[in-house]
């Protein structure tokens, strides 16, 4: 190397030191300089980042500003943004003023929830908190209420490209799921070639039942794409690819929007890769006996039904079942939440597709009882469906805590504490180093400080293992989290939860050489 190059790079390694440290619209616009400048920068923004805050200021404007400024304060790209807010939030100027600053080539979500997961914006510790009119105090611990807040993600995704994708209805008609999934999958083909995204984080209308789009979407999606998200929300949507936003076309509702992350066919040879890792944590028990549906009637959002117990041919109502329900319960949980959890088995097929036959595990929550029927919420259930009563448990839920944080800490031997790149796999031939750098987490709005009686019990299993990499999330009215089980031999599909958490993990293997 001569004098000339090893001038350019101590220049370039000045140039480095001081753009990085730039917030991220003066980064942008530093990287707009020169060809020597745009080359720095893409060094500095190499690697994926994600960046977030929470904030809970009383005037919802500056709470805004406020989690802008902190995820703005260093050099990011934004491909994408996701910001949940509680309480006087108004989405669509929200969702307005979130585009303003980061662009309208950017994916943006904006949800109301009753609780949001984060990092505070002063502090940077992580908080738990739900709406004042959601949880309130008892006795021996006072939650962390609110009356307003919001958390802003923001990801740069190298080697990725990210949407935002309807899921569209017409007045009086059901819900295009057939053109949803074909969006996506088009969506998927144009950014990678392939039909397939590597990961979907889905946004659910809770004026809407979704649990028969996530099972058609778990159905015509292959095992290797990770499916996440909340069920049941209010939202706003700004789509890269400029179709708009949700209510701009009168004539359509929308259900649902999918953030969809597919390979970059045009990405970078020899640039590394990012993966996406999901975990369930479930609470909900499950009592012995079993049923099936003797005869169902449905409504526009609940159904009543009656039901034999197996072995049995009285047919029972509603009053009777429960009554086997507390009989079962005597001594094991007071008041419980209530379910029915009902093992589906139906043809899915996509336009002209051969139709394939599915076994899913379904939670409708149990209303009442009477004379008549058992009442529950939801729809979809059919006669000659099998179900059992469930119930949630928090001595239940630790324990799933406790598991996922083993198989998280598994994760992170493997790919090195606080998400730094430790390991190394391969001498004297190319190898690979891995870092987790970012993690969304979507809870139950029913778990939380009340559920388990004290802090952060939810966040602790990430936070525990990757006390430095970013975290966001929110208490959502039905988690979405792709999983599968085996039930009476059978496997049994499962996407739409309650009482649980779902946590998913970014990870980034970084490509490199190493001499032997």
């Amino acid at each position: 190397m001569g004098d000339s190059d090893a001038r350019i790079w101590e220049e370039e390694d000045l140039l480095f030191l001081i753009l990085g440290r730039l917030p991220a619209v003066s980064f942008a616009s530093a990287a707009c300089v020169s060809k020597t400048w745009h080359r720095v920068c893409s060094r500095i923004l190499s690697r994926p980042k994600l960046a977030s805050a929470l904030s809970l200021n009383s005037s919802p404007l500056l709470a805004l500003q406020e989690v802008l400024d902190k995820v703005l304060s260093q050099p990011i790209f934004p491909h994408f943004a996701i910001a949940h807010v509680l309480g006087d939030f108004c989405l669509a100027f929200t969702l307005q003023y979130i585009v303003g600053k980061l662009g309208s080539n950017v994916s943006v979500v904006v949800s109301r929830d009753s609780g949001i997961i984060g990092r505070d914006v002063a502090t940077g510790e992580v908080r738990e908190a739900k709406l004042n009119a959601e949880i309130g105090a008892y006795d021996g611990v006072n939650a962390l209420t609110c009356n307003q807040g919001i958390v802003l993600t923001v990801g740069f995704m190298p080697g990725l490209k990210v949407d935002a994708i309807p899921l569209l209805r017409m007045p009086e008609e059901p819900a295009m799921v057939d053109k949803f999934i074909e969006d996506i999958r088009g969506c998927s083909i144009c950014f990678s070639g392939q039909p397939s995204p590597i990961a979907l984080v889905i946004f659910g209308d809770s004026r809407s039942d979704v649990k028969y789009v996530i099972d058609k979407l778990d159905y015509a999606m292959p095992a290797e794409t990770v499916i996440v998200g909340d069920e049941k929300g209010r939202f706003l949507y700004q789509s890269a690819g400029h179709r708009g936003k949700s209510g701009e076309r009168r004539e359509y509702f929308v259900d649902a929007i999918a953030l969809v992350f597919a390979r970059d066919k045009d990405k970078t040879s020899g640039a590394g890769e990012i993966k996406f890792h999901m975990a369930l944590s479930d609470s909900m028990l499950v009592l012995n006996a079993k049923y099936k549906t003797s005869s169902v009637r449905a409504t526009d959002c609940d159904t009543w039904l009656t039901a034999k117990q197996e072995g049995q041919r009285e047919i029972l109502d509603g009053q009777r079942m429960l009554d086997g329900v507390n009989a079962e319960l005597v001594d094991r949980v007071e008041y419980p939440d209530l379910y029915i959890g009902v093992t589906k088995r139906r043809r899915y097929c996509i336009r002209a597709e051969k139709p394939k036959l599915v076994t899913s595990l379904a939670f409708h929550g149990v209303l009442g009882g009477d004379e008549e029927y058992l009442y529950v919420d939801g729809v979809g259930i059919k006669t000659g469906d099998c179900f059992q009563f469930f119930y949630s448990d928090p001595v239940a839920a630790v324990r799933a805590l406790d598991g996922i944080s083993v198989s998280l800490r598994s994760l992170d031997d493997e790919l090195g504490s606080a998400g730094f790149p430790l390991h190394t796999r391969g001498v004297g031939a190319k190898a690979q180093k891995r870092l987790v750098f970012g993690g969304l987490i979507f809870a139950c709005c029913g778990r939380g400080e009340p559920y388990f009686r004290q802090p952060n019990v939810d966040t602790a299993p990430f936070v525990n293992n990757f006390p430095e990499v970013p975290v966001a999330g929110v208490f959502c009215g039905g988690e979405i989290g792709r999983s599968s089980s085996c039930r009476d031999g059978l496997v049994t599909r499962s996407c739409c939860h309650v009482y649980s958490s779902v946590y998913l993990v970014m990870t980034y293997d970084i490509p490199s050489y190493i001499d032997g």
